[in-house]
């Protein structure tokens, strides 16, 4: 594991004055790089933005970007304009080589959901744009920004707790998140190396301090509870733990099972826990099954499944990822075969990567939803997520005769699409397609079509099947008795609101 010096938080608030005053910031940088230049950086790729900042010559925002997110020497007296030199150097965020500073560490700028100018400081190289992209091999590395940590803050549901807990913080992304909605934050993480950076991540962002404790998922914490959890752990089913950041050292998907049935018993009532993970898709046995088994008691679930990969895309990604496609082919090959031992001896065929959340409802008849999901959805989520499971509390409160007295109105992001040939007088069938949050579309019969078409809440659902009815010349009976399934489907998936009645 790495042993080299982190900086000291010393006169971080003298180093952030400095970086926005300089502009550097997420709206800085895209204005000095350019839109290809910055979408680049979050490809790994630095020419373009070299290229900006060398013409840019030597203003503080150019320094800054060559010095903390390049990686690049600077003179000392471009530094000395940009930031409080000496103070950098001093505690440890510089170094000095005759005439020339060098940064110690990675810092990206961020921008908060709401507006704020944040910083995330890790391993040379290692944030997304850093000079090296991610392909380290050393094992205490610590990663900055990426697209895993951004999915799990963008999901994260934000309402106001007392305490939130992220487990295995790495720099410190999503305690950062949770300084705005928590009063404590607790980050914990199995690489000392790793709480430093979230300290320095805290610090250079102006957020508040957390407490930060060494140690492996739960075991730091003791009997502690919580309001809000989150992790975004090293998750990924490798043949032993080279990289502390995404090998768990546990067995096939042993770490991230465990994390989620042991959450249960950490989370408070009604507390959430939100996890990023990967799965295996064994022989002989449905995935769904599997997950459905780690969801702990008392606890509901909503688990989807966003990418699944057979087993040598995902050893070639994560060989790629820590570098290995750059080593002697022969060592690579080892490695690869490696990988697909591992596989065939847990009979492994596929691994997917989702998200799961829980929340603790202690309920009788416990919600578990279980879904793939591989398409396009608008973050941040979570919002969707609190609907969803309030959506849940509301179906298994209702059966089905109390859902056709119930009133609906139709979600109003909700479009209707008719499907079929080209001047046919009857479509093939009717999509409902949300242009918001998950984005779902499902497929409706006529009377599921007509149905949503007329919910305002005026009428409860039953009237409605009853007109209907009339108007199709069926038995409304028998409408009745075949309905609220499909009823019940639209209120699960979002297309349909419950409206509170004067009494209810």
């Amino acid at each position: 594991m790495s042993t080299t010096s982190l900086p000291t938080p010393d006169h971080a608030a003298e180093l952030r004055g400095a970086m926005l005053a300089a502009g550097f910031t997420a709206d800085g940088l895209l204005d000095l790089l350019g839109a290809p230049a910055y979408a680049a950086l979050a490809r790994s790729e630095t020419v373009p933005a070299l290229r900006a900042t060398r013409g840019g010559g030597d203003g503080p925002l150019a320094t800054l970007v060559r010095l903390f997110l390049l990686q690049q020497p600077v003179p000392y007296v471009h530094a000395a304009s940009a930031m409080p030199v000496e103070a950098a150097l001093a505690d440890g965020w510089l170094r000095r080589e005759g005439d020339e500073v060098h940064a110690t560490v990675d810092v990206r700028p961020y921008g908060g959901p709401d507006g704020e100018d944040w910083f995330i400081v890790s391993d040379l190289g290692c944030a997304v744009g850093g000079a090296g992209g991610i392909g380290s091999r050393e094992e205490g590395v610590v990663l900055g920004v990426g697209g895993a940590s951004t999915t799990l803050a963008g999901i994260t549901v934000r309402t106001p707790v007392g305490s939130a807990l992220d487990v295995g913080t790495g720099s410190g992304i999503q305690a950062l998140h949770a300084t705005r909605h928590a009063t404590r934050v607790t980050a914990t993480d199995v690489n000392p190396r790793a709480l430093g950076f979230t300290r320095l991540t805290l610090a250079l962002s102006g957020a508040p301090e957390a407490e930060l404790l060494t140690g492996s998922l739960f075991e730091p914490v003791g009997g502690a509870t919580y309001d809000l959890i989150v992790s975004n752990p090293p998750f990924v089913i490798s043949p032993g733990a080279r990289l502390t950041y995404r090998d768990g050292g546990m067995g096939g998907d042993d770490l991230c099972r465990t994390l989620v049935q042991e959450a249960g018993a950490r989370l408070n009532p009604g507390g959430y826990a939100q996890f990023l993970g990967n799965w295996q898709h064994v022989e002989g046995e449905d995935w769904h099954d599997r997950l459905r088994a780690w969801v702990p008691r008392g606890c509901d679930a909503w688990i989807i499944q966003r990418d699944v990969q057979d087993v040598t895309q995902y050893a070639e990604l994560w060989l790629r990822d820590a570098g290995d496609h750059r080593t002697d082919p022969a060592e690579y090959a080892r490695r690869y075969e490696d990988w697909l031992d591992e596989f065939e001896a847990r009979k492994t065929r596929s691994v997917g990567f989702g998200w799961i959340t829980l929340r603790r409802s202690d309920a009788a008849e416990p919600s578990i939803v279980i879904e793939e999901w591989p398409h396009t959805v608008e973050q941040p989520l979570g919002e969707a997520v609190l609907a969803h499971f309030a959506r849940q509390d509301y179906l298994r409160e209702h059966d089905d005769a109390a859902l056709l007295e119930a009133h609906f109105t139709l979600v109003e992001e909700v479009v209707q699409e008719q499907v079929g040939p080209p001047g046919a007088e009857d479509p093939e069938h009717v999509v409902l397609r949300q242009n918001r949050g998950m984005r779902r579309a499902t497929k409706v019969d006529t009377v599921g079509a007509g149905f949503a078409g007329v919910c305002d809440g005026s009428l409860s659902a039953g009237r409605i099947l009853d007109a209907i009815a009339q108007l199709m010349q069926e038995d409304p009976v028998v409408l009745r008795d075949r309905t609220p399934e499909a009823i019940r489907l639209l209120v699960e998936q979002g297309f349909l609101e419950p409206v509170a009645r004067p009494g209810q």
